[in-house]
């Protein structure tokens, strides 16, 4: 095969005495620009908006560069250590040969079992931890793939607006066609079901529904989620609920799973988390359970794409699990210090938002005159203030900023005051 011969598929044109485009004069980067593979991309990526938190790292990079103090309020990346016993249970298991090996693609037998065993004590819901529990490589992989599954080209997809974007692009990269279910601050962030055209309900294949909820910190009912399951149900529609942020939470209360639901193993899959919890977003570790169809359809994705988790990673998991209640009711202490200094000034100074009693995330109305990307590009520019505009997370989220607890009580302090100093 000749020079370039890979490319396309098609062979490389030699002239007349059989030289190739670099034997004929022409340099690497004249051939270079020739193939200008960024125009070749994929419609499933060209069909994508930018990445809402690389663009955030680029500005960042910017003003970094030029020695700017940046107050980091954007991206939801736990500043708290992981647990020390769970640091330990990964040093013991590297060093087991035992684990250095390839990993059960579905999970290690004992991490599900472990899975299994904190769903009962903490939601009162039983799993088999050979059928209904598989492991990720976070959350976030697991939510991507499902589409993969069960989504065909053309299929309907039920997406939250706002929501996170991982929900929208693993239903593109499936050929699905994401319809827009809007959460709205009169009905506190839970869509209205009953304003899904039936003619869609009955297309759609599957529907994403998150809470607590990223990017506006609203919570469910039980009541909410059993309406939820019972209009699946009725529609045969899979129903994908991402849990990760139930651990996170405030004031005594405390997320339910719509597994709680009775008859939401009939239609519904959940994706949980250790990074959020445990502080182990770097870690990428997390499961998804529910219906065993479901877990099995998506453990059949991953076995193509993936070998499993490091099973060190696994035995750190397990630790994580099993570990005492009050190493997370602290943590969830200092996110609640966090959150009192940040509402609190924030309202002081003239803003509108809510308390949110879960997740690390305060949902921020813009000020009247800004639009979400305006009010976030000039709290960086003029306050060197991180935060993330609404309209990233989808047409809903116009009008709002998304704000973390992610940073220490010092520097959010510090924000609020930068911000009293702009008089807005």
């Amino acid at each position: 095969m000749t020079t370039h011969s890979f490319l396309r598929g098609q062979r490389a044109s030699p002239c007349e005495n059989g030289a190739t485009g670099l034997e004929r004069g022409f340099g690497p980067e004249e051939l270079r620009r020739k193939f200008m593979w960024k125009e070749r991309m994929s419609m499933r990526l060209k069909n994508l908006p930018p990445y809402l938190f690389a663009e955030i790292d680029r500005l960042k990079g910017e003003l970094q560069r030029k020695g700017a103090d940046l107050i980091d309020l954007g991206v939801g990346d736990p500043d708290l250590p992981t647990p020390k016993h769970v640091v330990d249970a990964l040093k013991e298991a590297a060093e087991d040969p035992a684990n250095h090996r390839y990993p059960s693609y579905s999970g290690m037998v004992d991490f599900k079992v472990a899975v299994a065993r904190w769903y009962a004590k903490r939601f009162a819901v039983t799993l088999d931890p050979e059928k209904e529990v598989v492991s990720l490589i976070g959350s976030k992989e697991g939510i991507a793939h499902i589409p993969l599954a069960f989504v065909d080209p053309g299929d309907l997809v039920i997406v939250p607006d706002p929501g996170y974007p991982v929900y929208q692009a693993g239903t593109v990269f499936a050929g699905g066609i994401p319809y827009w279910l809007p959460l709205r601050p009169e009905r506190d962030f839970l869509p209205d079901l009953g304003e899904i055209p039936d003619e869609v309900a009955k297309k759609a294949k599957m529907a994403f529904l998150n809470y607590p909820n990223n990017p506006t910190g609203a919570t469910a009912t039980m009541e909410f989620f059993e309406e939820a399951v019972d209009w699946a149900r009725k529609n045969e529609i899979i129903l994908c609920h991402d849990a990760a942020y139930t651990e996170v939470s405030y004031d005594g209360y405390k997320a339910p799973s719509i597994l709680q639901v009775e008859g939401a193993k009939d239609v519904a899959i959940e994706f949980h988390s250790l990074s959020k919890t445990f502080n182990m977003t770097g870690w990428r570790i997390g499961f998804a359970v529910g219906n065993s169809e479901l877990v099995s359809g998506l453990g059949l994705i991953k076995t193509n794409v993936d070998s499993g988790i490091f099973q060190a990673v696994q035995r750190a998991g397990i630790a994580a699990l099993d570990g005492p209640e009050s190493w997370v009711e602290a943590n969830n202490r200092i996110y609640g210090e966090r959150r009192e200094v940040l509402v609190s000034g924030l309202r002081e100074v003239g803003l509108e938002v809510a308390w949110p009693r879960a997740t690390f995330y305060v949902w921020v109305k813009v000020p009247q005159g800004y639009k979400s990307q305006e009010f976030a590009s000039y709290l960086l520019a003029q306050a060197g203030i991180v935060t993330t505009p609404g309209n990233g997370f989808g047409r809903f989220g116009e009008g709002f900023i998304r704000m973390t607890l992610c940073a220490p009580v010092e520097r959010i302090r510090e924000a609020v005051e930068r911000i009293r100093r702009l008089r807005i």
